[in-house]
């Protein structure tokens, strides 16, 4: 039987999808947190640094309350879950897509709760510094627009 055709495969990678991506965001914030106190690290002659900051803002820095960008995260959770739950993750790509989603969020949703602000390190120069858990955002936003777009 194809994976995407049985219930629990689907389900199964999602969480792993989700978990994974929520360790990985927060053992590289972790490290962030560690070793650039003392101040950026460029990598690729400078295209690329490393700089910690911390977001109390909403998406980007645009400003917002914590307390409301805490929980627009925490919606996003309990609707990709409900989702889930309802078995329309049943395709392998719409699965993949919603662990990033699901991971991401609550990668970041558990900054806000831990600390009021989410760590952020990447700085591309060009664009405001992100994390894993954007990373993670951006690729599930992708896939299921990619799927929708497949769809049609």
């Amino acid at each position: 039987m194809p994976a995407s055709t049985g219930r629990g495969r689907p389900l199964l990678l999602f969480s792993a999808i989700a978990a994974v991506t929520v360790v990985l965001d927060q053992t590289t914030k972790a490290v962030a947190l560690a070793h650039l106190q003392s101040g950026p690290i460029p990598l690729l002659g400078g295209t690329i640094r490393l700089t910690l900051t911390r977001n109390t803002g909403s998406a980007f820095g645009l400003p917002a309350p914590a307390w409301a960008t805490a929980a627009v995260s925490l919606i996003v959770c309990v609707v990709v879950l409900l989702w889930i739950a309802r078995g329309t993750g049943a395709s392998r790509l719409r699965a993949i897509a919603l662990g990033f989603v699901l991971g991401g969020a609550g990668g970041n949703l558990v900054d806000r709760v831990r600390a009021g602000a989410v760590v952020d390190f990447i700085d591309l120069g060009i664009w405001p510094v992100f994390n894993v858990a954007d990373i993670a955002l951006t690729i599930g936003i992708g896939l299921l627009m990619l799927e929708a777009i497949r769809r049609r």
